[in-house]
């Protein structure tokens, strides 16, 4: 479905603060993979996510989607296809616009929009309908301002947003990193539940080695701006966090490595 040759992303380049973020990344993602991404901090999870979106431009590489290449695509155009929840609740919603309105600017996204009622009774019936699910009640607040929901609330709702149109990737960004732990095993609980329905094809970064191991079908470690290990099926469940640390210490021998606590 996807796949991405060489892509290559540094930041500050030139500069004696040069940074190579991703150094010449290969991978091949298959329509309903479910991956999971840990490394390092500055490891370049991130950033590959960034590139991906199109939110930083890659210096080189080429990303193809489903066969048309989409390398020179900008992040507005990209969106058409890529739903992305990020670690901010704050950052997937504007706090100044209702609930209603905030969802009707999803089911817009990456298309054309003109002068027109923004919110129709049919748009109220489909998100009525969709938030529902999160057994929060927001399906009764539609004219409540996003800004005086919770953090918790506002991350349900992006997640939601994010799957309104079904996107050809979703992307997670440590989208519970922030979130107290009992929210956040409810929004996973609700990521599981949406990737399972509708079938989507998603990449979600996390520090958490348990939930790394516990979602998907893939995992993949990143080390500074590479992968250094791409897991998936049986092989994958029969990982542990142990094995995972293991792996690190194995480059902390070769002397690629300095910290030993490097996932948390």
């Amino acid at each position: 479905m996807i796949t991405i040759q060489n892509l290559t992303k540094h930041f500050n380049r030139g500069d004696i603060n040069e940074v190579l973020a991703l150094d010449a990344v290969d991978l091949a993602i298959e329509q309903g993979d479910f991956i999971t991404i840990i490394g390092s901090n500055g490891a370049g999870k991130s950033t590959f996510l960034n590139c991906l979106a199109g939110t930083h431009p890659q210096d080189s590489g080429q990303l193809v989607l489903d066969g048309q290449d989409i390398s020179q695509w900008p992040e507005h155009r990209r969106a058409r296809f890529i739903g992305r929840v990020f670690q901010n609740p704050l950052t997937g919603t504007c706090a100044s616009l209702s609930i209603e309105q905030n969802m009707a600017l999803a089911v817009k996204r990456g298309s054309s929009r003109g002068l027109r009622r923004g919110v129709k009774s049919r748009d109220r019936e489909l998100f009525q309908t969709r938030l529902e699910v999160l057994g929060l009640g927001l399906e009764q607040r539609l004219k409540t301002g996003v800004g005086l929901l919770s953090g918790g609330q506002r991350q349900a709702l992006t997640m939601i947003m994010a799957t309104l149109v079904q996107p050809q990737i979703l992307l997670l960004d440590e989208h519970t990193a922030a979130l107290d732990p009992k929210t956040a095993i409810q929004i996973l609980d609700l990521t599981r539940r949406l990737v399972r329905e509708q079938d989507l094809t998603t990449l979600m970064v996390t520090h958490n080695m348990k939930q790394a191991l516990a979602f998907g079908n893939r995992l993949i470690m990143m080390h500074r701006g590479r992968i250094i290990l791409d897991v998936r099926g049986e092989e994958k469940e029969r990982l542990t966090v142990q094995n995972l640390l293991d792996r690190f210490y194995d480059l902390q021998a070769d002397g690629e490595v300095s910290d030993r606590m490097l996932l948390v």
